[in-house]
């Protein structure tokens, strides 16, 4: 416990060195982190100087590369969350890079032989030691395996583990110390978001889970010979080792090597965004980073995929809400979007329902007019999460990915083929989905699904009466009425109350006028009480009371 406490004091004065060295002391400060560590005034000198030569996303990019790979992972994830966080910084974490050196080949072996329990040379015929990629939680090597078949082994870094782990730890404690002292970052429920990249972050420190998902990707395609993901070798593989086949292809990226083989453009764009099409809306399952390094053409233009790091799921429900808002879009109808995001996302109970619908008809406006296949699907649905952002609705994540996915694929197309049409491509699949979500069989079930939780509502429902009637009878029901513009509605109702005063004492008055003098008429001219003139007393006090009424409501301004 004291050696943990002891690591969590020296990574806090690295990220506020951090802070004080990119123009971020300020940060430090308002969490009242300086209260509790010294540092040398010279590190806010040198934050303070540096601070108009860069922007605020350049800044906060710099800050998380400098705290290394646990920081520079959140940023990474961070960047498919345009529903969280604003454009202009979300395009400089798309440039975080991992400027880490690759680690010995004596870990290497050391952690290979850890995990599989033999010896390095037993396993493998060949095995480079110089790794083909080095990234913050692994590295990637080529070997050949004693059966002759070739493989890139992903090993992962020593120790990154316990590294990763106290920087989560350490990055929850902010988020909550930030929640009490940050009104806005109690408003956006900070924890909840570092919580959630956290899950992202740990999950990718799982390679079987990575070899999983790619053996799911492979299923999906196993009867279309265009679509090609290596294969996992299970006996060589661990939650810190990821034995895969070796692909040897050409990368997206790499444009001049595409041209070189002759590639057709065209077909290779067509592939790609019908492949992220049938995962999304089909599937239900889905690459969540197809950026162009993790995407490979194989001669014949055949397109194979890599790094399942990263997926999305949704859920029938999910692929039935992007469905909506896609056709809501198409269609321009505000009303039809606002029901989908409503919908899709969960919505606080003090959102203007107003000021949504302007903001809404606002974007729909940039894109009146617009031909379809010169709309961007992806941007779109990312200015719709950015609305929804803006009005605090929280978008499920996957959806966000959902968005992030289409925007990197549409990249990727439009570099090859400029004129090709997401949306043409989009309408065969959004077609199957309604016939799907409208299919007599879908429609039956949904119906039984209903009919049966209708039928426990109502088995439970002479209990559940029997239960409040109890608690009521003790007294202890509580009640809480929430009512809008509480304030105007009690001046309205003393307003109210006031006026039915007046008119209920003008009438007590008016009866008692009148009770007096028909008694008056009544009785002798000059009528006395043991000698006492009641009628007149009487008359007198009830002038009184009346003028004192009026005068305490019309004081009150509230008449």
């Amino acid at each position: 416990m004291i050696k943990k406490k002891i690591q969590h004091i020296q990574r806090y004065r690295d990220i506020i060195t951090a802070f004080s060295r990119n123009g971020f002391g300020f940060i430090a400060k308002e969490l009242g982190l300086l209260e509790l560590f010294s540092l040398p005034k010279r590190l806010f000198a040198e934050g303070h100087q540096k601070i108009h030569t860069k922007t605020t996303g350049e800044r906060i990019r710099l800050f998380l590369e400098e705290l290394g790979p646990t920081f520079v992972k959140m940023g990474q994830i961070a960047s498919t969350r345009p529903d969280l966080i604003p454009k202009d910084i979300i395009c400089e974490l798309e440039k975080l890079q991992d400027h880490v050196s690759s680690f010995s080949f004596y870990d290497v072996k050391r952690i290979i032989e850890q995990e599989l329990d033999t010896t390095i040379d037993d396993m493998f015929d060949e095995f480079h030691e110089n790794p083909l990629a080095a990234a913050s939680i692994g590295q990637v090597h080529y070997a050949v395996l004693n059966s002759g078949e070739r493989v890139a082994v992903k090993i992962q870094r020593p120790n990154i583990r316990n590294i990763i782990k106290t920087d989560l730890e350490i990055l929850q404690e902010l988020a909550i110390l930030a929640e009490h002292r940050l009104e806005w970052a109690s408003r956006y429920k900070i924890s909840e978001v570092v919580e959630e990249f956290s899950k992202a972050l740990r999950a990718e420190l799982e390679y079987t889970i990575e070899g999983r998902n790619a053996e799911k990707v492979a299923k999906q395609f196993e009867n279309n010979p265009k679509i090609y993901i290596p294969k996992v070798y299970w006996d060589y593989t661990t939650s810190k080792l990821l034995t895969m086949e070796y692909i040897e292809g050409t990368k997206l990226n790499e444009e001049e090597k595409i041209n070189d083989k002759g590639y057709r453009h065209k077909i290779i764009a067509e592939r790609v965004v019908q492949t992220i099409f049938h995962q999304i809306l089909s599937e239900g399952f889905f690459h969540g980073d197809p950026h162009p390094g993790n995407i490979l053409v194989l001669p014949e233009e055949i397109i194979a995929f890599m790094d399942f790091g990263m997926m999305g799921r949704l859920t029938p429900e999910m692929k039935d809400h992007f469905a909506s808002l896609t056709i809501a879009m198409m269609q321009q109808s505000t009303d039809g979007v606002m029901k989908a995001i409503t919908r899709m996302g969960l919505v606080p109970d003090d959102v203007n329902m107003q000021k949504l619908r302007y903001d809404l008809d606002q974007l729909r406006g940039n894109y009146y007019d617009i031909p379809l296949s010169q709309v961007s699907l992806g941007q779109a649905i990312n200015d719709l999460f950015f609305v929804a952002y803006h009005h605090q609705i929280r978008i499920p994540t996957n959806l966000i990915l959902l968005g992030k996915t289409l925007l990197t694929i549409e990249g990727v197309a439009q570099k090859l083929d400029p004129e090709l049409s997401i949306i043409k491509i989009a309408e065969p699949f959004g077609r199957q989905l309604l016939k799907e979500r409208y299919h007599p069989k879908r429609v039956i079930e949904n119906i039984s699904k209903y009919l049966v939780e209708y039928a426990e509502v109502l088995t439970e429902l002479p209990k559940n009466v029997q239960e409040v009637t109890s608690v009521m009878k003790k007294g202890k029901i509580h009640m809480e009425i929430a009512i809008p513009e509480l304030d105007l509605f009690l001046k309205k109702l003393d307003r109210i109350s006031n006026r039915l005063s007046f008119s209920i004492v003008l009438l007590s008055f008016s009866i008692i006028i009148v009770g007096l003098i028909i008694g008056s008429a009544l009785s002798r001219p000059s009528m006395l009480l043991w000698n006492i003139p009641a009628i007149e007393i009487g008359f007198g006090v009830a002038i009184l009371m009346f003028l004192w009424l009026l005068h305490s409501i019309f004081r009150s301004g509230r008449f």
